[in-house]
């Protein structure tokens, strides 16, 4: 965060400072200005935690979010800004994370680029976003966060995808990041325990993209699953809830929450 970007923060009344202690769980969850990163945080948020909103370009709807749940509950959300393609501020991103309430215990890797990259069309720049948003960025932030959630037995989350181990036409690049965030997500586990569980949600029919996916596709999709209908942003944050206060003793495994879908793909 720039030092505009406190100053304004804190003008706004979107500075926690230090008032509550440091016993409440904290979560930092990426790419949750919106959509389903900002229901996560609205669910971990009603379940007592404080959230660390962390934005890239929707400046906005973090401060908008922020604000809400800040006046649910004072000095319980705050905001962060940062480029995840841009590697080397990451562990920067997870300091000021830490440090607004002196600790961390959750971290969601939620922040994703998505669009299609038919062959013949992939780009060197499609390759380095699509992998940097939904891999590498994940494996650098988990890295940085370590330290902190050890202290406190906390834990990772990361949003996966249904498309990580059944391929979506025209989406090579994003289907293969995601498989490997799968792998990820298995291969933190088993570095990262006893002391931090690491696990994955897997999102099917969840929230259509704003700029592709006609009525007939849509269709089509919700036709393949098993309970014939779209989920929600909330069936998500549900079970990323779950995994946070209650899978104590899961670790290793990414959930698919598709209505049915990955079973007919």
């Amino acid at each position: 965060m720039t030092q505009q970007q406190q100053n304004q923060s804190q003008n706004s009344g979107h500075n926690p400072g230090h008032s509550q202690g440091n016993e409440t769980k904290v979560a930092l969850v990426t790419g949750a200005a919106a959509r389903i990163g900002a229901e996560i945080c609205r669910s971990l948020h009603a379940a007592g935690m404080n959230v660390v909103i962390h934005y890239r370009s929707s400046s906005t709807q973090a401060e908008e979010l922020c604000e809400s749940l800040n006046q649910q509950r004072a000095n319980s959300a705050a905001i962060l800004q940062a480029d995840l393609l841009d590697t080397a501020s990451l562990p920067t991103l997870v300091l000021q994370a830490a440090a607004i309430w002196e600790r961390l215990d959750v971290l969601v890797n939620n922040a994703s680029s998505f669009y299609p990259t038919p062959v013949g069309e992939i780009t060197e720049a499609h390759w380095d976003d699509l992998m940097g948003s939904n891999l590498k960025a994940p494996i650098f932030l988990s890295q940085a966060a370590t330290p902190y959630l050890k202290r406190h037995h906390g834990c990772i989350v990361n949003i996966v995808d249904v498309h990580g181990f059944r391929p979506m036409k025209g989406h090579p690049v994003y289907c293969a990041a995601k498989a490997g965030l799968a792998m990820l997500t298995q291969s933190l586990a088993k570095e990262l325990g006893p002391e931090i569980r690491v696990n994955g949600v897997a999102p099917g029919a969840i929230m259509w993209p704003a700029s592709e996916l006609d009525s007939e596709v849509q269709a089509s999709i919700l036709e393949r699953t098993a309970l014939k209908r779209q989920g929600g942003p909330e069936d998500i944050a549900r079970t990323v809830r779950f995994l946070v206060l209650e899978g104590d003793y899961i670790t290793g495994q990414v959930i698919p929450v598709d209505g049915g879908r990955s079973i007919n793909i």
